[in-house]
């Protein structure tokens, strides 16, 4: 394509973004109003599907022996563009990463780019992929084959500011159970085993621990049960674990000595520890640079501007297992600037900000944005 070709076809990009933007915007909304956790996105699965469908692209709900993944393709290019689409809430908290407007955004990406699949040789595929948070949804579909033979995968994820490269952590999730004995707690304790001391030990020793790990190191989480009454020794305590560090290769390190404070809590009061991996690990990214220079000129062309230094720093540390699909495909993770009145992610006021003005224009943005990407990608 010529140079005029490809400003043609980013005008007709952008009038298909604008033209279909008030539909994006009413599954963006659909989504958020039925916020639904990992691996239980039936509804919002059927109406990604159901958007692009509508396109003209054809589309599978259940795919990857997943059922609530989604896999939909335009084109018949010898090229393959991925849009991913995330549409997972986070347990208590609704939509507040934003996942609505990532699968929007990516829905108008997609439906935009099909419309000139053909003149750049392309096939344009979207993937919807549950369980983000903390599922590794996209793990298992890489295991199942999805995203073989891509050559580059896009998605774009709401912040409170614009950040180009994403620069996660590797994390692993698990889930810690305690069992112990129980026996009354004030007529015969001593016939007890305290699955609660158990949790106790190995949290301050969590706790001691962190002053001896690197910068780059997150150990965090949330006791989910802990007794059923004060005058009973608890005889079963659970809760869930994240270990975070710079890669996988740091992480297994760090993980190591994290399961041995668990180990504590067990030697500690003769508690049964039980570990359960409730995924596998997500890895750190690994950009397509040039794809990302791209990105972040077809940004600014859309009047975004990036934020850098402290502020991008910590936004662009959230792990995300589009991680391990970075180190596949050649892949892009950009964030958007969402205005949430000084709100971040996991935040009850994001997620009342990933809908109104603010939240329009992003997915308008991020879509436009990313379908222009794919033009430069593929024809430079």
């Amino acid at each position: 394509m010529t140079a005029a070709d490809v400003e043609r076809a980013k005008r007709e990009l952008r009038e298909t973004t604008a033209r279909g933007h008030g539909k994006l915007v009413a599954l963006a909304d659909r989504i958020h109003a039925h916020p639904e956790v990992a691996w239980e996105e039936h509804r919002a699965a059927a109406w990604v599907a159901g958007a692009v469908d509508d396109a003209g692209f054809t589309a599978t709900v259940g795919a990857f022996g997943l059922e609530t993944a989604v896999h939909a393709t335009a084109g018949s290019g010898s090229r393959r563009v991925a849009f991913v689409a995330e549409y997972d809430a986070l347990p208590g908290l609704g939509h507040a990463c934003g996942h609505n407007l990532i699968a929007a955004s990516s829905v108008g990406a997609a439906v935009a780019l099909a419309r000139v699949a053909d003149e750049l040789d392309l096939t344009v595929e979207l993937y919807g992929t549950p369980a983000e948070e903390g599922g590794g949804g996209k793990i298992e579909m890489l295991d199942r084959g999805a995203f073989d033979d891509i050559d580059l995968a896009m998605m774009a994820h709401p912040a409170p500011v614009d950040v180009a490269e994403a620069r996660p952590f590797a994390v692993t999730h698990s889930h810690i159970a305690y069992d112990g004995v129980s026996a009354h707690a004030g007529a015969y304790p001593d016939q007890g085993v305290n699955a609660n001391d158990a949790f106790v030990v190995a949290q301050v020793a969590i706790g001691l621990l962190r002053q001896q790990l690197t910068q780059g190191t997150r150990v965090h989480g949330i006791q989910t049960v802990g007794g059923a009454a004060p005058n009973a020794i608890p005889d079963r305590t659970e809760g869930r674990w994240y270990v975070r560090a710079e890669t996988l290769a740091d992480l297994l390190e760090v993980e190591e000595r994290v399961l041995r404070c668990f180990e504590a809590g067990a030697l500690a009061t003769g508690a049964a520890l039980t570990v359960t991996p409730e995924s596998k690990p997500y890895s750190e990214f690994q950009t397509a640079d040039a794809a990302l220079e791209a990105y972040v000129a077809n940004a600014t062309a859309l009047g975004r501007r990036f934020t850098s230094g402290d502020t991008a720093s910590r936004m662009n540390r959230a792990s995300t297992d589009m991680g391990n699909v970075s180190q596949r495909v050649p892949s892009i993770h950009p964030y958007v600037g969402l205005e949430a009145r000084g709100a971040s992610n996991h935040q009850p006021e994001f997620a009342a900000a990933c809908v109104g003005p603010s939240a329009e224009r992003l997915v308008l943005d991020a879509a436009t944005a990313l379908a222009w990407t794919a033009v430069d990608h593929f024809t430079h």
